[in-house]
């Protein structure tokens, strides 16, 4: 079982200090973190992609090159590629080059994003999104396993005799999660293709979200990709610790009460009870994560938000510091406890490989 941290890049004013970060320094504060996350042995760094502010992350590329530089283990990932605005010849060739310069250490998420405004910005309609995310993934899935792509479709010009490069690293594509909050399409499509599905649930209570992945795991089944505990699985998390609980609930609540996606709602406790978020001891994080399971099945990836809502990066740091000295070790020995030996570990580039090579050709390619 992976364990990582996710950023959404935001730039957000410190309502303890009022000091609001520079984007220079939120940029310099995400590879801070990454690196942090590398130091204490977690697996993963996720990043997001956002075309407006407050966000800086508007090149995942580009931010996930320079950790890979930085870094030797870590999994670098996209908490969300945007498959409906991007054009899937460039997601195919950008993220192919990243899995060579990484060496095999990159996958992604792709999701529809949850700005609006972002369509038009594109040249894309919003009613479209979810026909553009089926149709490009179709694409993209199909550019990273076919050497000359023939193409028409909707929404983009067509191919004739195309080659997208260069070419996935070993002739393995990098992993893809598909990301949602909300869309049972979005779980079909991450079924169809055998794929994995990220389900973000950091918002919403957990009830919407046992939907969204009961429906993912029985339509993985029905493809023929093997039996819906086997699906693949991904989950968030949303952590502010201290010694003390009670100090951990007054350093964090005025992050929360000005959080524009948290806050001005119902009370901190509340949204504690109906979501993954988290405050409170190392041992308190320990107990709610070890309950996911209960709720979601056996899964593969746990990512964790610990920054964000202005919250200084030198308490982001302290955090990544408990969760791999504390909680971490913790998870994986209880999460490794009673776990069905014909449940997948999290795909990483090395046995993407090792099954293809075993199974002596290439996947077949369920859209060709």
């Amino acid at each position: 079982m992976q364990f990582g941290i996710f950023t959404v890049g935001d730039v957000t004013t410190d309502p303890t200090t009022g000091h609001t970060p520079t984007e220079h320094e939120r940029i310099k504060a995400m590879v801070a973190i990454a690196q942090k996350a590398e130091e204490v042995g977690l697996d993963v760094f996720a990043t997001g992609e956002h075309h407006n502010p407050p966000f800086v992350p508007s090149s995942p590329t580009t931010m996930l090159g320079y950790v890979a530089a930085r870094t030797e283990k870590l999994v670098l990932s996209t908490a969300t590629t945007l498959i409906t605005t991007n054009d899937p010849v460039k997601i195919a060739e950008d993220y192919a080059m990243l899995q060579h310069l990484a060496d095999g250490r990159v996958d992604l998420v792709m999701g529809r994003g949850n700005t609006g405004p972002v369509y038009p910005w594109f040249g894309k309609d919003i009613r479209d999104g979810i026909d553009l995310a089926i149709e490009h993934y179709a694409l993209l899935h199909k550019l990273w396993r076919q050497d000359l792509v023939d193409w028409q479709g909707r929404f983009r010009t067509p191919l004739q005799g195309f080659t997208s490069t260069p070419r996935p690293l070993d002739g393995v594509p990098p992993f893809v999660w598909h990301g949602s909050i909300r869309s049972p399409e979005i779980a079909e499509q991450a079924a169809y293709y055998g794929d994995g599905f990220f389900a973000n649930n950091i918002f919403w209570p957990k009830e919407h979200f046992q939907r969204l992945i009961s429906l993912y795991r029985e339509r993985y089944a029905h493809y023929g990709h093997g039996t819906p505990e086997q699906a693949i699985v991904g989950l968030g998390g949303h952590v502010y610790m201290r010694r003390r609980s009670q100090d951990a609930i007054r350093e964090f609540r005025p992050f929360f009460d000005h959080s524009p996606v948290m806050g001005g709602g119902i009370p901190m406790e509340e949204y504690m009870d109906q979501t993954p978020l988290t405050v409170g001891t190392p041992e308190q994080v320990i107990e709610k994560t070890l309950t996911f399971r209960e709720y979601f099945g056996d899964y593969q990836r746990q990512l964790f938000v610990v920054d964000g809502g202005g919250v200084p990066l030198k308490a982001v740091l302290e955090q990544i510091d408990m969760l791999g000295e504390e909680v971490v070790p913790v998870l994986r020995e209880e999460f490794a406890k009673d776990r069905p030996a014909d449940v997948p570990d999290a795909p990483t580039h090395a046995s993407l490989l090792a099954g293809r090579d075993a199974e002596g050709a290439p996947s077949p390619d369920p859209v060709a």
